[in-house]
């Protein structure tokens, strides 16, 4: 089998030669350019850039080096662009190691603190002296009340997780930009045998947050409901208007298009599940159902946290992809989880708990955890391994390494 039948086999739920691995090929799955660097130093890897594609979470790109090391499977079809040497320009990551940024991006030093400007000069994010990662400054309507949301598409380019985006939506907005992606998507399922994920972005909760600001929108979902469902119903709009284009692009050569809409906690879902049934619920089995109809591309939803009550409507909705499976996370344990849901859905992540277990514990006691959850997800296929979310900054190298090794000594 190559990687992409690999992928394949286990979407469809039947056995594979081996377990798909995945680093990279979202935002949630991927590596913290500071541990990449230092994993590229411990391997003694040469004629090395680290290109930071993501710049709130700090997320390395995987060089072929990587993929081919640790055996990846998938790649995100975001990699065939920004490949000219004038698309990056030098950075210094927070650890003082080096890294290349995009160069479209206005990332300015503010006294000890670093910055991201938009076109207008505003502040839309901010890494504070001694922290890792960007955090939003500017919520486009917070505490506005506006009169409808015709002019919904500049608010969402004044957020930081919008304006800050990969090389492939930079280019969105282009004349050709969609005939562009059909030719580059075409020139990478040719030329190599990597399953190809295809990311689309946030769908409806996460928006909505990032618009408002977390604590203002959850307000306005108990005492401005009318409000959020316009807002709801606009964005199904943009989305639909979005998608067209973008399907008939990518469905011909990617395997999976990938949505984000965080919907959980540390120890339970942000909403209840008939919050969720009532507002949310119709827009996603809109937004999946028209993917299955126009293409056959599997969907995937970025999730974090504790979500089990919002499975079975997941699944209802049209969900074929639950990602990053916080095995952590109250009512989320990888035998319940599979128990319950794995014959509707495949588990991309659970792989090894890295909030606690790859960051603190022994290489065996990484390898113990990643073997019984792969054998409790590989059950019937259904599973693509990855960590739960990224590899954080300052997990030891050792226990990447780990992971990984045993992850691939694994065999259906």
């Amino acid at each position: 089998m190559n990687k992409r039948e690999r992928v394949m086999a286990i979407l469809n739920h039947q056995p594979a030669d081996k377990i798909p691995v995945d680093c990279g090929s979202m935002h949630s799955s991927g590596i913290s350019a500071i541990t990449y660097n230092t994993l590229k130093k411990e391997l003694e890897i040469q004629g090395s850039e680290t290109k930071v594609y993501d710049i709130p979470q700090q997320l390395a790109i995987p060089e072929d080096w990587y993929l081919e090391r640790f055996q990846v499977d998938v790649i995100d079809l975001a990699r065939v662009y920004a490949n000219e040497p004038n698309d990056w320009k030098e950075w210094e990551l927070p650890d003082g190691s080096p890294a290349k940024i995009p160069t479209w991006l206005r990332i300015e030093q503010q006294g000890k603190d670093w910055v991201c400007l938009d076109e207008d000069d505003d502040m839309i994010a901010i890494m504070p002296e001694a922290s890792l990662y960007f955090d939003q400054t500017f919520w486009p309507l917070y505490n506005k009340q506006p009169k409808d949301f015709q002019d919904l598409q500049t608010h969402l380019d004044k957020i930081m997780w919008c304006h800050c985006t990969d090389p492939l939506w930079k280019n969105a907005r282009d004349p050709d930009f969609f005939s562009t992606l059909r030719q580059s998507a075409k020139q990478l399922h040719e030329q190599t045998d990597f399953a190809i994920t295809a990311n689309y972005g946030s769908l409806f909760f996460e928006l909505s947050q990032w618009i408002f600001r977390n604590d203002d929108f959850f307000i306005r979902l108990v005492t401005e409901k009318n409000m959020i469902e316009k807002l709801l119903d606009k964005l199904t709009e943009i989305h639909l208007e979005r998608l067209e284009p973008f399907i008939d692009a990518v469905s011909p050569y990617a395997q999976v298009i990938i949505f984000g809409d965080d919907l959980g906690m540390q120890n339970n879902s942000l909403i209840s599940p008939a919050m969720y049934r009532e507002l949310f619920f119709p827009r996603h089995k809109e937004i999946f159902k028209y993917v299955k109809n126009k293409s056959n591309l599997h969907t995937f939803l970025h999730s974090c946290g504790a979500i089990s009550n919002l499975m079975p409507d997941l699944i209802e909705a049209g969900l074929d992809i639950i990602n990053p499976v916080q095995i952590n996370a109250t009512g989320m344990e990888s035998e319940k989880l599979k128990r319950e849901f794995g014959k509707d859905l495949v588990f991309w992540g659970g792989g090894v708990d890295t909030q606690h277990t790859l960051f603190y514990a022994t290489e065996q006691k990484i390898r113990d955890e990643v073997r019984k959850n792969c054998e409790i997800f590989m059950q019937d296929g259904g599973f693509v391994f990855s960590q739960v979310h990224n590899i954080l900054a300052g997990i030891p190298t050792k226990n990447i390494i780990a992971m990984y090794d045993e992850v691939n000594r694994l065999r259906y």
